[in-house]
């Protein structure tokens, strides 16, 4: 008997935190990254999940924690599903948050992606919990900070390792014209007329460099850009004109394969 996926989404007007809980997820992320952060547990089962070409599996009670840009890619173990939790915190609100605790503008950059049965699942669930059912107590925002807290004391070294990597100029050069252009229909020739290197050359520095494919990087910018027009009640078939994908039904299911709900479900999200 197939188990059923059930997907609930919450956006916590508060805290201006998402928070998702997937139960009984067969599904594979394939490789990409998020513009937010992302810190999340598993509730249920386990998984396999690659980071920055390092793998882990995940397990009930491991607290997992993306950075915005972190090239990422999950699956299922031996066909079982899973039960995972997460908040979305974008780099905005986090700064914002950091702030206040430290009195220093500065965004963190988490060097362990993977905590082993980490203590603070415990507070991160109640947490979870609280935002999925609307709980407007103040206890709610004292969780949140608590969190943040824990975890950026855990890297005192945060405002140091952002700048840890330099990328080449012709990587940096792709990046900004794949954001600038999202919308259009790019070729690898203009991308290799941009830097002056081979297609074989281009896509090997940039792959090496960002751990994702430049065609992987436009898809997760023109998904990031969805979002954000579907966060403003635009209508999906018109949010797939203006993000570069060819037709509703292509946007629908890369949106699907790398966030796990239909452009229409996030939208709902955002109603009222």
């Amino acid at each position: 008997m197939k188990m059923r996926e059930i997907r609930t989404v919450c956006y916590d007007a508060e805290l201006k935190i998402e928070a998702y809980r997937f139960q009984g997820i067969m599904q594979k992320f394939p490789n990409h990254f998020h513009a937010y952060y992302v810190i999340g547990f598993i509730e249920d089962g386990s998984r396999y999940l690659s980071c920055k070409n390092k793998a882990y599996t995940v397990e009930s009670g491991d607290l997992v924690l993306l950075n915005p840009g972190d090239t990422h890619m999950c699956e299922q173990i031996e066909g079982k599903a899973l039960d995972y939790c997460c908040i979305n915190i974008q780099p905005e609100i986090m700064s914002k948050v950091v702030y206040e605790i430290t009195g220093k503008n500065y965004l963190p950059q988490f060097t362990t992606q993977v905590v082993f049965h980490s203590e603070l699942v415990v507070l991160l669930r109640e947490l979870h919990l609280m935002i999925m059912q609307e709980e407007q107590d103040y206890k709610k925002e004292e969780l949140y900070f608590f969190i943040i807290e824990q975890l950026i004391g855990e890297y005192p070294d945060a405002e140091m390792s952002i700048s840890k990597f330099e990328y080449s100029t012709e990587v940096l050069a792709i990046c900004a014209f794949l954001e600038k252009n999202y919308m259009k229909n790019i070729k690898l020739d203009d991308l290799s007329s941009l830097t002056g290197l081979t297609k074989y050359h281009l896509l090997r520095s940039f792959t090496k460099q960002k751990g994702i494919s430049p065609y992987s990087y436009l898809e997760t910018i023109r998904i990031e850009n969805a979002k954000k027009l579907l966060e403003q009640g635009i209508l999906p078939i018109e949010v797939a004109d203006q993000t570069g994908f060819s037709d509703q039904s292509h946007f629908s299911n890369f949106f699907k394969k790398f966030i796990g709900l239909t452009p229409k479900q996030y939208m709902n999200i955002f109603k009222g």
